[in-house]
């Protein structure tokens, strides 16, 4: 046959070509969610069965991420019967890993519908080294260029979505027969759960019809799980086609990852988050964050009777240290004193706070009173007998009160001021209950 002329070549020549050309050859009843491969040859010997079910043979060909042969997480698993309806011919590449391979085959696949049936005749081909490295410089270039995770084509009206591109798997687009109300409760399931409502809210057709004119776009930021079923920041857009009929509701949606951004943006939020609720000196909470914890505790307590005690303790002579020693070994003190106060509260539901100067406060919430009290007379003996930097040792004086049902954050706030000036006026070093 190598030796004919073009002009000799018949239509059996041609067939018979093709079945000793094509790598593989496959018969799919869809009605059935059967296959049967006909011809497999080279990388499909090994890779594919000889009969099976047409859904799990979709999920072979492209659910998988695109830049590996990881499976995509089950919940995307519900799209697969989508993908494998098709309404005409069709073709696309795949990435396809042989068993422990970090290379993957690049294949041609073609769809060819039988006519009158749900049957199809699909054929596929490993392609040529050269062709891979092509595809594969070409995909890297894409890959860097694109952050949309998904986009598709809407039509509310219709029901009906299009042109669906999932560039986790594959930067090919495919006309899945999926209805828009059907996605939307599919996809759902992967949104993070603090973000659903308002995804539902967004996504309702109704909610789109009035709230976006044509040619205008909306958006929100949520966690959406990947293929991977690792929670990310994603941007959801919609943008509605600008048409002169009031009545087209037609929209392009997209899906944009943005959680290198968002993370990045969050970490420095919470750093200016800490320098607005942190003391600079002692790294505990500041005068305003303090009192907030305190009037929420107040709360709390008048809300569910959740027990709250408040102390509030203040260094003795401290202002002989600082004329005697400088600020700067006062300031170490200050810091020293700070920590022994974190560590009295680490192991239970405690906030440390600094009032200011040598003034401090400790919120205890959930604690039997009588067992703040025992923890108040061990916070005054660890700092009696603790070695403070340069001064040795120094001591102070705590106000102790409980908060009542009805205390406001002035009348239990003046309780323990109260008794911490008396333990002061008393002979210092103590603990004082009000």
């Amino acid at each position: 046959m190598a030796d004919k002329k073009i002009e000799e070549y018949t239509l059996e020549d041609a067939v018979e070509l093709l079945k000793t050309n094509v790598d593989t050859i496959i018969v799919i009843d869809s009605t059935n969610n059967t296959y049967r491969a006909l011809v497999r040859r080279g990388f499909f010997t090994n890779h594919l069965d000889e009969t099976g079910n047409y859904h799990d043979l979709i999920e072979k060909l492209w659910f998988h991420l695109a830049n590996s042969n990881e499976k995509v997480v089950g919940d995307y698993k519900s799209f697969v019967s989508y993908y494998g309806d098709f309404k005409g011919k069709y073709s696309r590449r795949l990435k396809l890993y042989k068993e422990g391979s970090t290379e993957p085959s690049i294949i041609q696949l073609n769809v060819y519908p039988i006519k009158g049936t749900d049957k199809y005749l699909f054929t596929m081909d490993e392609l040529a080294e050269e062709y891979k490295q092509e595809y594969m410089t070409s995909g890297k270039v894409n890959t860097i260029q694109n952050t949309y995770l998904f986009s598709m084509y809407v039509d509310l009206v219709q029901d009906t979505t299009g042109s669906i591109s999932v560039t986790e798997i594959s930067d090919d687009t495919v006309n899945a027969n999926l209805k828009y109300s059907e996605w939307r409760m599919m996809i759902v399931n992967a949104i993070g759960p603090e973000d659903k409502e308002q995804f539902l809210r967004v996504t309702d057709p109704e909610y789109l019809k009035a709230h976006l004119a044509p040619g205008r776009m909306t958006s929100f930021d949520c966690q959406m799980a990947n293929l991977e079923g690792k929670f990310i920041w994603v941007k959801l857009i919609f943008s509605r086609a600008e048409t002169t009929d009031e009545e087209d509701f037609r929209f392009v949606f997209l899906v944009q990852d943005i959680n290198e951004n968002s993370e990045e943006l969050f970490s420095t939020l919470k750093k200016y988050e800490h320098l607005a609720l942190t003391d600079s000196l002692t790294d505990i909470m500041n005068h305003g964050s303090i009192k907030t914890d305190i009037k929420n505790s107040i709360g709390l307590l008048n809300k569910d009777g959740t027990q709250v005690a408040l102390l509030m303790l203040d260094l003795d002579h401290f202002k002989n240290v600082n004329d005697k020693f400088g600020h700067a070994t006062g300031d170490a003190v200050l810091k020293h004193f700070a920590e022994l106060l974190k560590d009295c509260a680490v192991d239970s539901d405690a906030s440390v706070g600094r009032w200011g100067g040598e003034e401090f406060v400790v919120v205890c919430r959930g604690k039997q009173f009588e067992e703040v009290k025992e923890r108040a007379e061990k916070l005054r003996q660890m700092v009696e007998e603790s070695e403070f930097p340069e001064i040795g040792h120094i001591t102070c004086s705590i106000g102790l009160t409980e908060v009542k049902q009805g205390d406001t954050f002035e009348t239990a706030f003046n309780r323990m001021d109260r008794a911490m000036y008396l333990s002061k006026e008393n002979g210092r070093n103590r603990v004082t209950i009000l």
